[in-house]
């Protein structure tokens, strides 16, 4: 039976690089992932993911698959065996509830990878509703600078840790750090700042 799943961490837990593993053991059997991201992630290129690690692979935009109505869903989607999306927190939450109908109605496991809470600990809405409907969700864990358990997105302006500001404001290593909740409760960057 099929399921949908929102496999979530901290920045840095490396989520993508779990993705793209995903759908090359889907590719490697002859099966056919469909690899989707936002439209607003284009750090790495408009059509690629690519993983801090240095995979990649190639993809499409959610926003080009979904919404759309069920006759078009099961048209479209004839022949694919999985469907992968990165950076979850930036989907639309009705297109989580477009998800959840494809795993039922098509029998198509979705796999969705991203951040669970932003850098205020505040839900992003796509994430939000994925953890109301997920069949399964899964932490991809991290560490903390301090080797315990990272759960934190820190936002890093002017090398300290930050808790104002719009919610969505791209970046990596530059711009973010995975921090405990203590650390992150304290701005306290460690031996990085």
């Amino acid at each position: 039976m099929a399921k949908l799943y929102f496999r979530y961490g901290a920045m840095g837990a490396s989520k993508t690089a779990n993705a793209i593993m995903v759908a090359y053991n889907y590719k490697e059997r002859g099966l056919h992932p469909l690899m989707l991201k936002p439209r607003i992630e284009n750090r790495d290129g408009e059509m690629t993911i690519k993983s801090r690690i240095g995979l990649e692979w190639p993809c499409e935009f959610v926003e080009d698959w979904f919404p759309a109505d069920e006759v078009t869903l099961r048209e479209r989607l004839k022949g694919i065996d999985c469907i992968i999306i990165d950076e979850v927190q930036f989907v639309d939450p009705e297109v989580i509830k477009a998800l959840q109908w494809v795993v039922v109605s098509l029998q198509i496991p979705v796999l969705c990878y991203g951040l669970r809470e932003d850098f205020r600990g505040d839900p992003f809405a796509g994430a939000a509703e994925l953890c109301a409907r997920a069949d399964k969700i899964e932490e991809i864990k991290t560490v903390c600078w301090c080797g315990q358990g990272a759960t934190c997105n820190a936002r890093i302006i002017d090398g300290k840790v930050v808790y104002e500001g719009p919610q969505i404001m791209l970046g990596a290593n530059e711009s973010y750090t995975a921090l405990c909740r203590k650390h992150w409760l304290e701005g306290n960057l460690g031996h990085d700042s």
